[in-house]
């Protein structure tokens, strides 16, 4: 069985479209890939400022590998989500940042 050029071409830009979308958490800025970890600074140079932002303090304790809590050993964080909207032509994504890095991301509806 031989592959026509069309075809060949088509299978080969499908291919290569695949190794640039963003991974599921991660989203795209303009040219730039906003991924876990990056910090609250890239976002707000690449994406601009966002819509909403909804902000908590959480303690997180440490839990060794039988279940057990380790006694006085705590984190506090600083837990913001980020809402963007794009337009009504792109989806909606809220950015979970903890501590200023960016922890999460997903995806809402079209925007508005």
């Amino acid at each position: 069985m031989t592959i026509s050029g069309k075809t060949y071409c088509a299978l080969l830009a499908a291919a290569a479209l695949s190794l640039v979308t963003a991974p599921a958490h991660a989203f795209r800025c303009g040219q730039r890939i906003i991924t876990r970890g990056d910090h609250a600074d890239k976002i707000l140079r690449f994406c601009g400022e966002p819509v909403s932002v909804q902000t908590r303090y959480l303690e997180r304790g440490y839990i060794d590998e039988y279940g057990r809590r380790f006694r006085g050993f705590t984190e506090e964080l600083i837990v913001e989500e980020w809402t963007f909207n794009f337009g009504p032509r792109q989806l909606m994504r809220v950015v979970r940042l903890e501590n200023g890095y960016v922890a999460d991301v997903k995806v809402l509806g079209y925007g508005y």
